[in-house]
């Protein structure tokens, strides 16, 4: 079983920064596995933003968050984190952590089976 929580959405201007954090809580045969962040805006599908493998650290990104973005983890805290600078208002949407079944870095919906709740960002 794995539980996943997110903190630090709120509102930001643009060219503002945000940082959101996802507290894990899986056992050790899950902790293998990548972790990523995905959002959707309204009337939009998800899409996978960023994602970070555990086990090599190797990283993945969406190309509409190069450079803004980062993604890094505290694997003894089990707790990954997402740095966003230089917001717009199209990063504006709700944001979620996922928990991966594969250990290499993924934004592919499909891999992931956990989900958060979602913290939300709003970029005005």
């Amino acid at each position: 079983h794995v539980q996943l929580v997110e903190s630090g959405g709120g509102s930001a201007r643009a060219g503002g920064s945000l940082r959101l954090s996802c507290v894990a809580a899986r056992t050790t045969t899950y902790r293998r596995n990548s972790m990523g962040w995905f959002r959707q805006a309204p009337g939009k599908e998800r899409e996978g933003v960023a994602s970070i493998s555990p086990g090599t650290g190797s990283t993945s990104y969406a190309d509409s968050v190069k450079g803004r973005i980062t993604i890094s983890q505290d694997k003894a805290l089990d707790t990954v984190y997402l740095q966003m600078n230089s917001l717009n208002p199209e990063d504006s949407a709700m944001y979620y952590c996922a928990a991966s079944i594969i250990p290499w870095a993924t934004i592919r919906l499909s891999d992931y089976r956990y989900w958060g709740q979602g913290t939300q960002v709003t970029v005005s």
